[in-house]
């Protein structure tokens, strides 16, 4: 087999896995076998596309894109005064960053039951299987987090100096050890104390809750530091011990800035114990995890169809397009891989409009006749991903079927989809967030929320038409969603949403420019879905 030189770096651990009971050389073969597989097997998480003319690994080159993501920290790690605000903030657009990845794209791999079918059939120690799964994920993860900071470490090397330099790397490494650990924790606990009927439902609504809850731990970190004439100041409250960036920014404000007040002592113990702790809670707690992971492989309970009919009578207009919208409505219930990518965005959407009117209140702007309320517009932006993430699918091999019976209507296909995803994923946060808009804002805004519907309709049809290329939803391989996803047109489709925001903005200006853009928008929004679609009936 190819040598790693990552495994030649594990090695230097040997006694460490040895002294928490892992076979390490078992372990070290699986994490061989799979780093092979990750180059050779098509498709595979960090394989290349299977239809890509380009060699080499996607994966490696995707990297880049984190590279430029690490810029955002050059403007905080060059200031030199105010360490526990720099790093709070570093520190938080990094957790945010790894959590996000990790929930988007490992947690099908940390919730991998395939390979049981081959390792478990083995006189193996389930303490070494698990290992290995989860230090297979923090390699990826130790190649995002490096192409992410290493900018932002040059910086700091040469602006803040060798000491700096060396504290900034080792908290890289516990951030990275305690988000693995804690997100594998909590998914034990949900899988311990829960069924196999309601616990693929539930993983999905922890993927939520995770992704609200990193969204809003940013702006609380932020929070913690008052911002008067040019001049952040830093005063210690006791709900500090919670926020985990905080904890990772006190050791440079106690060993850069000699503050050894009891606070910075005691965050800084925070920032190395917890990961620690909870890295070995996770190594004691292995084996009760990969038992409880069998629950995984029960079959999905049956899903409640009343509903679906009454969309499809709503919706869809012939009875070929009521059975796509059906089929593609059960596959977004169904299938666990692509509620674990798109579920974590759908948290966001639901949560970025109210961050937003937070910080309009916090500002102390009169809400009552301001356009805050567009702000709305922030829960579109999970458009393109969604409709790029329909093409994806476990069980793609099944998509033949596709091909061999006689369709009337090959686009009428994905025009069920797409709407499978308004009726089924967007409506219900739309619906959320434009009920609590109202409330806040008065009745006055519905004219805006009708338009943002439309807006969004009309942004899916053309995300539609800038990223999918295939003939039939859920035809692809979930596993090469990753490589497959072009960050430009997704984030093109971002630009049309902030366009449409924008836009909006200019027509309230103009008298009864609304009433005209609201029909201007249907008309676009109809006749470029039956051009797109073939749809004979607009929506």
């Amino acid at each position: 087999m190819t040598e790693f030189r990552f495994l030649k770096l594990l090695d230097v651990f040997k006694p460490f896995f040895r002294m928490v009971k892992v076979d390490y050389s078992i372990m070290r073969r699986i994490l061989e076998t799979k780093l092979l597989m990750d180059q050779r097997r098509t498709p595979t998480i960090f394989a290349n596309r299977p239809e890509s003319k380009q060699k080499g690994n996607q994966f490696l080159k995707s990297l880049g894109i984190y590279a430029l993501y690490g810029l955002l920290l050059i403007m905080f790690v060059i200031m030199k005064q105010h360490y526990m605000f720099q790093m709070s903030i570093v520190f938080s657009i990094t957790l945010f960053l790894l959590m996000t990845t990790l929930i988007s794209d490992f947690s099908t791999v940390l919730l991998d039951v395939r390979d049981k079918t081959i390792l478990h059939t083995k006189p193996l120690n389930l303490r070494t299987v698990n290992a290995a799964k989860l230090i297979h994920i923090s390699y990826y993860m130790a190649m995002i987090t490096g192409a992410f900071i290493l900018i932002p470490s040059i910086v700091i090397l040469f602006r803040q100096g060798t000491l700096f330099f060396l504290i900034f790397v080792l908290e890289i490494i516990l951030v990275i050890l305690f988000i693995m650990t804690f997100t594998a924790l909590i998914y034990l606990f949900i899988l311990k104390v829960f069924g196999s009927e309601q616990l693929k439902d539930i993983i999905n609504y922890v993927q939520i809750i995770l992704s609200v809850g990193v969204v809003v731990g940013y702006q609380v970190a932020i929070r913690a530091f008052n911002f008067v004439d040019l001049q952040f100041s830093y005063t210690f409250e006791w709900w500090h011990f919670f926020i985990p960036p905080i904890w990772f920014a006190a050791p440079f404000e106690l060993l850069i800035s000699h503050n050894i007040a009891s606070e910075y002592i005691v965050l800084s113990i925070l920032a190395i114990v917890m990961p620690i702790v909870s890295l070995f809670a996770y190594i004691w707690l292995m084996p009760s995890f990969e038992r409880n992971l069998q629950k995984l492989m029960g079959e999905t309970g049956v899903i409640k169809k009343r509903h679906l009919n009454l969309w499809e009578k709503i919706v869809c207009f012939d009875d070929e397009e009521k059975m796509y919208f059906r089929f593609a409505s059960l596959m977004m219930s169904r299938e666990r891989e692509f509620k674990l990518k798109v579920y974590p965005l759908l948290g966001m959407a639901l949560v970025f409009p109210f961050i937003f009117v937070m910080n309009a209140i916090m500002s102390e702007e009169t809400l009552i006749n301001s356009k805050v309320h567009l702000n709305i517009y922030f829960s579109t932006i999970i458009v393109g991903t969604v409709v790029h993430m329909i093409k994806f699918s476990k069980n793609y091999k099944a998509g033949w079927i596709f091909h061999a019976i006689p369709l009337k209507s090959e686009k009428r296909f994905y025009s069920a989809a797409l709407k499978a995803f308004l009726v089924r994923l967007y409506l219900p946060i739309y619906l959320i967030v434009s009920i609590i808009f109202m409330v806040i804002f008065s009745w006055r805004i519905w004219p805006d929320l009708l338009i943002v519907f439309v807006s969004a309709v009309l942004m899916t049809v053309l995300a539609y038409k800038v990223i999918n290329n295939e003939r039939f939803p859920f035809t692809r391989p979930v596993e090469s969603a990753q490589e497959g996803i072009n960050s430009f047109k997704v984030f093109l489709v971002i630009f049309v949403a902030g366009a449409f925001a924008g836009l909006h903005l200019i027509v309230l200006r103009i008298p009864y420019g609304i009433i005209g853009y609201f029909i201007v928008l249907v008309l676009i929004t109809g006749v470029l879905w039956k051009w797109t679609f073939g749809v004979k009936k607009m929506v």
